[in-house]
C-alpha cells in the first residue's frame, strides 16, 4: 500500500471518528437533558399532587413557592402547616409510584420548634438494600419556610442513566469500533513498515547478486571460448550448463529489479513509436529455436501491414518473452503455440495461445498476484518465483493496454493483450472529423 493512500486512510478516517465522536455527543448530552428534565417533571407533579393530599385534610397550601427545587435531587415542599409523617410517607409512595418514579428517596420533616429536620424514613424498593445506617441528618434546612418536608432521590443519576440504556449501548458500539480503527491503523502501519524492510532487504540482495553474476558470466564464456575445453566434451557441456544456469538468475534478478522499480512509482516508461510486426518476428524467431529443440510448432499470423504502436521496447520484448517462456514450460509433450496480431482498427489484439496443461478456473483470478504460483503439492516440475503474469500486467497497467486470460485444464492457455493502435497527432485529427461527419 502506497504512503499517499495511508495517509488518506488516516485522515478520513479520523474525521468521520471525531464527527461521529461529536454526533454521538450531542445526542447522548441532549438524551441527558430530555431524561433529566423527564424525572424533575415527575418529581414535581407527585409532589404537587402530596401537597393537594394535604390540603384535603385542612392544611392550608401557600399561594406561591409552593415546591423547591433546592439541589439536582433535593426538593423541599411547602406546607405551610404540621405535618404528619405517616400520611406524608403514604402520599409519597402513592404518589411517586403513580407517576412511574420506583427509584429508592428520603424524607424528612422540619420542626420549627426544635429548628431541626427530623427524617422520616428511607424508602426502598429493592430488597437486597441494606437500608442501617443510610438515613442522615445533613439534608439542607430552608430559613424560608416553617412547617415543610424534605425529599431526597439519592440515585437520580444511576435513575437516569438507566433510562438511556439505548444511547449507552451505542456510545458503547462507538469505543469499540475507534480501538478496532485505531488498531487497524497501529497493524497498517506496522505491514507497511515491515514491507518496507522486505523490499529493502531484496532490492540489497539483488543488487549484491549482480556483480558475482557478471563474473560468473564472464567465465563462462571464457571456458566455452577456451580450445582445450572445446576439446573436452564434458567439460564443454558443464561450462554451457553454467552459463544457461547463470543467464536465468540473471533474468529473475532483473526481473525483481524492475518489479521493485513498479512498487516503488520509480518505473519510467521510454515510448516510442515502434512497429509491433516488427517486435513479434524478432521475438518468434528466437523462440522459435527453442521449440523446433523440443520438437514442438510455433506459429505466427501477423498482417502485413505496419503495427504501430507506442510501448517500451524493453518491457514489450520482456512481455513476450515470458508469455513465450511460459507457454513453452507449461506445454504437456511438445509445445504447440499460436502467435496472432489482428488489426482492429483503432487497436491491436495481441494473442499468445498454447495447448499446454492449462490452469484451473479456481486459480485463473489470482495468477497475476505476485509470487502467486498454482499448488502442485510436493512436486515443482517448473522452477520460478511467481512474477511472471504480475510483471506482464504491472507493465500492460503502466502502459494501459487490457489483458484477458482464458484458459481450460487440458486444452491449453491464451493471453490476450488490447493495444492501443498509434496515431499522429494529424492523423487522430482527421479520424475525428470523420467520426464527426459519419455521426452528423
Amino acid at each position: 500500500m502506497k504512503n499517499s493512500t495511508i495517509i488518506r486512510v488516516v485522515i478520513f478516517g479520523a474525521l468521520a471518528i471525531v464527527s461521529i465522536i461529536g454526533i454521538q455527543s450531542y445526542w447522548v448530552t441532549r438524551t441527558w437533558h430530555v431524561k433529566e428534565q423527564e424525572f424533575e417533571e415527575r418529581v414535581n407533579v407527585a409532589l404537587y399532587n402530596v401537597a393537594k393530599e394535604f390540603e384535603k385534610l385542612g392544611n392550608q397550601l401557600p399561594a406561591y413557592d409552593l415546591i423547591n427545587q433546592v439541589s439536582t435531587n433535593y426538593y423541599i415542599v411547602n406546607i405551610n402547616d404540621v405535618i404528619t409523617s405517616t400520611n406524608l410517607e403514604y402520599f409519597l409512595r402513592r404518589e411517586l409510584e403513580s407517576v412511574g418514579l420506583n427509584e429508592d428517596f428520603e424524607y424528612g420533616i422540619y420542626d420549627c420548634a426544635t429548628n431541626q429536620m427530623v427524617y422520616g424514613d428511607y424508602i426502598t424498593y429493592s430488597a437486597l438494600t441494606d437500608t442501617t445506617g443510610i438515613r442522615k441528618n445533613d439534608l439542607p434546612i430552608s430559613d424560608k419556610f416553617t412547617y415543610y418536608f424534605g425529599v431526597r432521590f439519592p440515585n437520580r443519576t444511576s435513575q437516569i442513566l438507566s433510562n438511556m440504556g439505548i444511547s449507552i449501548f451505542f456510545s458503547a458500539i462507538l469505543l469499540v469500533t475507534i480501538a478496532f480503527f485505531l488498531f487497524s491503523i497501529f497493524v497498517i502501519l506496522r505491514q507497511k513498515r515491515l514491507s518496507e524492510m522486505q523490499k529493502d532487504f531484496i532490492n540489497n540482495m539483488t543488487h549484491e547478486f549482480k556483480t558475482p553474476i557478471s563474473t560468473i558470466r564472464i567465465s563462462a564464456d571464457v571456458f566455452l571460448s577456451n580450445p582445450l575445453i572445446q576439446q573436452d566434451e564434458r567439460l564443454m557441456q558443464y561450462a554451457g550448463i553454467i552459463k544457461d544456469q547463470n543467464t536465468r538468475l540473471n533474468n529473475q534478478v532483473e526481473k525483481v529489479l524492475q518489479l521493485a522499480k513498479v512498487e516503488r512509482d520509480n518505473f519510467k516508461l521510454k515510448l516510442e513509436q515502434l512497429d509491433l510486426r516488427e517486435v513479434l518476428q524478432e521475438t518468434a524467431g528466437s523462440a522459435h529455436l527453442k521449440v523446433s529443440e523440443l520438437g514442438g510448432h510455433l506459429n505466427c499470423s501477423i498482417p502485413t501491414g505496419n503495427l504501430p504502436i507506442l510501448a517500451d521496447r524493453l518491457h514489450l520484448t520482456n512481455i513476450l518473452y515470458n508469455l513465450l517462456d511460459n507457454a513453452i514450460k507449461y506445454c504437456r509433450e511438445e509445445p504447440v503455440i499460436d502467435i496472432e496480431a489482428i488489426d482492429r482498427g483503432r487497436d491491436i489484439l495481441l494473442r499468445i495461445a498454447d495447448q499446454g496443461i492449462g490452469i484451473p478456473a479456481e486459480h485463473q483470478p489470482k495468477v497475476f498476484k505476485k509470487f502467486y504460483r498454482i499448488p502442485t503439492g510436493n512436486v515443482h516440475d517448473v522452477k520460478g518465483f511467481g512474477l511472471g503474469l504480475y510483471y506482464i500486467k504491472s507493465v500492460c497497467t503502466a502502459q494501459g493496454w487490457k489483458i484477458q486470460l482464458r484458459s481450460e485444464p487440458g486444452c491449453g492457455t491464451t493471453i490476450d493483450i488490447l493495444i492501443p493502435k498509434y496515431q499522429p497527432r494529424s492523423e487522430r485529427w482527421i479520424s475525428r472529423l470523420f467520426r464527426r461527419a459519419a455521426f452528423s
